[in-house]
């Protein structure tokens, strides 16, 4: 009985692991960048406002390199989902704060956009 316990219990603790972060509130300050520059030119903030906005019109995605460097892929909270370029387009270029729900998975984060708004 008792090893019927145990085992129960370590198979929650092994789910709850294995679900990781399933949605925690944050907020984040950093630019809005296109994907490509944070990744491909190991940029740390864009090089202007025109060419970040530049690369969203042309198709490249949007995301949020943090100040310590984390790159966030903002997501639709809805299915099916939809891009979110659009809504970040404002403040492309810019030095923001965002708050939203955060998404871990696989070392990728993905953060569904509560607020943003241009950083004081």
């Amino acid at each position: 009985m008792k090893s019927k316990i145990a085992l129960t219990v370590v198979l929650l603790a092994v789910m709850a692991l294995a679900a990781g972060n399933n949605g925690k509130p944050m907020t984040v300050k950093g630019y809005v960048i296109d994907s490509a520059c944070a990744y491909k030119k190991d940029l740390s903030k864009p090089i202007s406002v025109d060419c970040a906005k530049q690369c969203a019109q042309a198709g490249s995605p949007l995301v949020i390199l943090a100040d310590d460097g984390t790159v966030y892929w903002p997501i639709d909270s809805a299915t099916p989902a939809k891009g979110q370029n659009a809504r970040l387009m404002s403040v492309a270029g810019q030095k923001v704060t965002a708050t939203g729900t955060v998404y871990d998975r696989g070392g990728s984060k993905a953060m569904v956009i509560d607020k943003v708004e241009p950083a004081k």
